[in-house]
């Protein structure tokens, strides 16, 4: 049985099967929110709500075609859907902005919607700057993070007379978030090994306050773009060693020098095994990696919609690594 959005308050979610969108169609749930899903892959979706206990009928599957939708009418919508990782500039720019641009396409003009960005739509840090805000200029490094600016162009010249907006959240993390897997594999082996000798800095956010700050943006009428990050600025070190600590790892962390790290991202291009392994390693990727800094101040965003973030490092992490530990995978 479909869900009834005539009956409760409606949430279309793009992106329900992904790390966000996952959390947030269980946390829509428990507040009794029906939601709409447009998805590849409903049975991938069907499992997913058995291991998280949703039930069947909460969560109602739309084609993934726009254009295939019967007449929606959300209360809000949220779109988290994205491509991460890709082999070229094409497939970024066919997910994250034209099919984002046909989706708000289909989305009645005066639903709320909130769209999840990235902090890498604007860049690193820049020099002489602790944190990056919503007035530095934007700078992206990647593909990816190209993609989402013209995204967020798309919705400024295309839509400027919806109420939408945009969030750029830094590094997410929290349960349900396969690209944390190899993490934590590395962090319970002998040797954990980072790159740079130096320390690089970053924003952080668990995943459960990044569900909060889509909620709060709902009732936001600027549009944005946000950043929002949690007040804590963490290391790679902090990373690396909270991810042990919670996991019982007892390696040490080795420095790599940055250029064995450019080596390694030019062959994991070349090897369709390693790129599926890590993707976060090819060579378009990997030039996030020698940045030394990516911090951002979401002052901007708590003073508009009074959030703020809650959950700190080691709780996200060790939220993480319970969930890949219930799913047999450490």
């Amino acid at each position: 049985m479909p869900a009834d959005c005539s009956k409760s308050s409606c949430l279309l979610v793009s992106g329900a099967t992904g790390f966000v969108g996952r959390n947030l169609c269980l946390a829509a749930v428990r507040r009794g929110i029906s939601i709409l899903a447009p998805v590849r892959d409903e049975a991938k979706l069907r499992r997913q709500m058995a291991v998280d206990g949703i039930p069947q009928d909460a969560i109602t599957a739309l084609p993934p075609d726009p254009g295939d939708w019967p007449d929606v009418s959300p209360d809000l919508a949220v779109l988290s859907a994205g491509v991460l990782f890709a082999r070229s500039r094409e497939e970024y720019f066919e997910t994250n902005v034209s099919w984002t641009r046909r989706v708000l396409s289909a989305v009645p003009k005066n639903c709320k919607t909130v769209m999840l960005s990235s902090q890498s739509a604007g860049g690193p840090t820049p020099d002489g700057l602790a944190a990056r805000e919503e007035l530095t200029p934007d700078a992206p490094l990647t593909w990816y993070g190209e993609s989402k600016l013209a995204m967020e162009r798309v919705v400024e010249s295309e839509f400027s007379d919806r109420p939408i907006t945009i969030l750029r959240p830094p590094m997410i993390l929290g349960a349900r978030d396969s690209a944390t897997l190899p993490l934590f594999q590395m962090a319970r082996g002998i040797i954990r090994t980072k790159p740079g000798l130096g320390m690089k800095h970053f924003s952080f956010l668990a995943v459960d306050d990044v569900v909060e700050a889509i909620f709060a943006a709902s009732e936001v009428t600027e549009r944005g773009p946000f950043y929002i990050s949690a007040d804590r600025v963490i290391s790679d070190i902090d990373l690396i060693e909270t991810a042990a600590q919670v996991s019982g790892g007892r390696g040490v962390t080795v420095r790599i020098p940055q250029p064995l790290v450019r080596v390694l991202s030019a062959v994991v291009d070349l090897v369709p095994a390693m790129r599926r392994a890590t993707p976060s390693l090819t060579r378009d990727r990997a030039k996030e990696i020698w940045e030394d800094r990516w911090v951002v101040d979401s002052g901007r965003f708590q003073a508009a919609s009074g959030w703020a973030a809650k959950v700190p490092l080691d709780a996200a992490l060790r939220e993480a690594f319970e969930f890949f530990r219930s799913e047999g995978k450490l």
